[in-house]
């Protein structure tokens, strides 16, 4: 092993809206010179990030960060995860 140290960025999550009732979770997620605003119905497991440029980069990350924590998160809460490559 080379002892390289892997690329990584922090994405940073913001928690708009939070709904029980409808399982909704909207809010804004960024990492490096990119925003999205996401739409998480977790009780459906459904994912939507909005705009489509540099969407393929984040989706991925987003949805697994979300079906881990989803019941965690807070209306205005500030999260962040690692993602294993360079955005």
């Amino acid at each position: 092993m080379s002892g390289r140290k892997l690329p990584e960025t922090t994405a940073h999550v913001r928690i708009f809206r939070q709904s029980w009732q409808y399982t909704l979770l909207e809010g804004e997620v960024s990492a490096g010179d990119f925003t999205w605003r996401f739409q998480w119905h977790f009780g459906q497991g459904k994912l939507s990030v909005e705009p489509s440029q540099g969407r393929a980069l984040i989706k991925e990350h987003l949805g697994r960060f979300l079906e881990q924590k989803d019941y965690q998160l807070e209306l205005g809460g500030d999260y962040s995860f690692i993602i294993r490559s360079q955005i």
